[in-house]
């Protein structure tokens, strides 16, 4: 029995019990919350459901949930149906009607798990977006492994996701950028301001290589505008091999000057102005965002006709709104909280909800540790640490999962000597270690002639089985909140617990026979569940970016 199977026999059984003592009292889907106890002794479910509905019929809790627990111990595949505390139901299902669920996942594939919450929704996901002025840093490491994780999750509750990197060539740091790789050129020392590490000679030295003349012969302003172009490119051509090697591909590359050449940022005020939101004031155009709780309002083209840093957001909010995308999420960094106010204000200056057409994600800094001290410095960077520095030292799959395993928005320590462990302590290898020992038991059980070809679902009776088909069971609730909540961490965590159930189940259950024993019911029985549990464990490693090896 799957948790959609048991929600609607709750859902019938609160119906009849509410029916019978108030007629005009509606119950419906979004009213029966399904949740796992705490202490597996008092079932593989519990529900509030008769609690929420006590008042509005005018019975004490407890009454109403025993006459839904009556209701329920009816029901085929539900072994227990038990009444706690101030009106909790406990309910217990039966080992058939748990284990079917293992040939239900095994049948499935990897559409098991999969909602249909988001279909239909087209959400453009922008994150990393980092400037190409060196490369990709440890801020920007994170939202590319939690971006593209997140991504796979609306995936999986049916969105249809475009994954957009806003690509910034213009301003001041580009011009620092310039500026360093000029004197780097020259052999002079690196402006104050500007940026260091032997990546700006490497580059220097390309375009330097690549240039058709003598660039000695150009006059400053040509000089440093012929590095700003040819030395951006081939930063940026680093950036997106850096990604791709990490398993972050974009489907768009938004330039930040498109707002302003595409008409976006004149059509957003326009549709601005007409929404009576639009002032001007000491020859500037403003927004008057204060009347959406923005602490001030903001200017949008300057008294000099020049458009502000604002004007581009708009225009950006704008295009991606023409483009007919019904959610933008926006992944930024830990310094942009002041951010917030004006880009909601903004959304609700549109016309549009806060929060849900628009969502800014806040992602903390991350540091790294060897040997229990922490790692400042990049060789080829100089002064950060770059996702190379960290794919190099531990790989992709443990870069990924240790960046994803944590909520976003709380700093993260990572040591890196613990993610090169062949430990259980390590939690990339524990998990992927699971898959890999999944993938020896089936060909262990080929060799022994145990195949699918039975299946009694009443001899999954073991506690370590029914604990294990619980978690599997969950997977689908567990995609979608990590889904809703916009926490992709949610999936690993989870693959992390199925892992432990496995192990243990290992240690208990045998799949197949030892010595001379013959194959039976139990052990072509127990290969549906192991190979349940290799394609959930498989598709939640997918689903965060992490590769599922067959053999470690």
């Amino acid at each position: 029995m799957q948790p959609s199977d048991l929600s609607l026999a709750v859902l019938a059984a609160v119906r009849s019990a509410v029916a019978r003592r108030a007629a005009d009292v509606e119950v419906s889907e979004g009213d029966i919350v399904l949740e796992r106890p705490r202490n597996r002794d008092h079932g593989d479910w519990a529900t509030n459901a008769a609690m929420r509905f006590a008042k509005r019929v005018g019975v004490p809790p407890r009454e109403l949930a025993d006459d839904v627990a009556a209701t329920l111990a009816e029901v085929d595949g539900i072994e227990r149906a038990e009444v706690a505390g101030p009106g909790f139901i406990n309910l217990t299902i039966s080992a058939g009607a748990a284990g079917e669920l293992a040939r239900t996942i095994v049948e499935a594939g990897d559409a098991y798990g999969a909602g249909t919450a988001l279909a239909g929704v087209r959400i453009n996901l922008e994150f990393v977006s980092a400037n190409p002025t060196g490369p990709i840093h440890m801020g920007g490491t994170r939202w590319a492994a939690v971006g593209d994780s997140l991504g796979r999750v609306l995936e999986r509750q049916g969105a249809e996701v475009t994954r957009e990197y806003y690509f910034n060539d213009h301003g001041a740091q580009i011009d620092r950028f310039a500026k360093s790789l000029v004197a780097a050129f020259k052999g002079e020392p690196t402006p104050e301001d500007g940026y260091g590490g032997a990546y700006i000679a490497d580059i220097a030295r390309r375009v330097d290589d690549s240039y058709d003349g003598d660039l000695l012969d150009l006059d400053d302003q040509t000089l440093q505008e012929t590095f700003r172009e040819h030395g951006v490119a081939l930063m940026f051509d680093e950036i997106r091999r850096d990604l791709h090697e990490f398993g972050v591909d974009f489907d768009v590359y938004f330039h930040e000057h498109q707002v302003q050449s595409d008409g976006s940022v004149d059509r957003a005020i326009e549709v601005l102005r007409e929404r009576g939101h639009v002032f001007e004031e000491d020859g500037a155009i403003w927004l008057r965002t204060t009347t959406f709780g923005d602490d001030r309002d903001r200017v949008v083209i300057r008294s000099n006709g020049q458009p502000a840093y604002f004007s581009g957001d708009l225009g950006y909010y704008q295009n991606k709104r023409d483009r007919g995308f019904d959610e933008c999420i926006i992944m930024l960094g830990a310094d942009h909280h002041g951010y917030v106010g004006r880009m909601m204000a903004m959304c609700a200056a549109f016309g549009d909800t806060p929060h849900v057409h628009l969502e800014l994600m806040i992602g903390q800094m991350v540091n790294l540790i060897r040997g229990g001290q922490p790692v400042r410095m990049s060789k080829r960077a100089g002064t950060i640490v770059t996702m190379e520095d960290l794919v190099e030292a531990v790989g992709v799959d443990a870069a990924r999962y240790s960046l994803v395993r944590s909520s976003a928005d709380t700093p993260l320590d990572i040591d890196l000597e613990l993610l090169t462990q062949r430990t259980n302590d390590n939690p990339v290898y524990y998990v992927q270690y699971a898959h890999a020992r999944m993938s020896a038991v089936a060909r262990n059980a080929e060799a022994a002639g145990v195949d699918r070809s039975e299946f009694d679902p009443s001899l999954l009776s073991h506690e370590t089985e029914s604990a294990l088909l619980g978690a599997l069971a969950d997977f689908p609730r567990v995609l979608a909140q990590a889904a809703e909540l916009r926490e992709p961490h949610r999936v690993a965590r989870f693959a992390e617990e199925l892992a432990g159930l496995y192990h243990r189940w290992y240690d208990a259950c045998r799949v197949a026979p030892q010595g001379d024993e013959p194959v039976g019911a139990l052990n072509r029985t127990r290969l549906w569940l192991n190979d349940a549990t290799g394609q959930v464990l498989r598709t939640a490693l997918t689903t965060v970016g992490v590769s599922a090896p067959e053999r470690m």
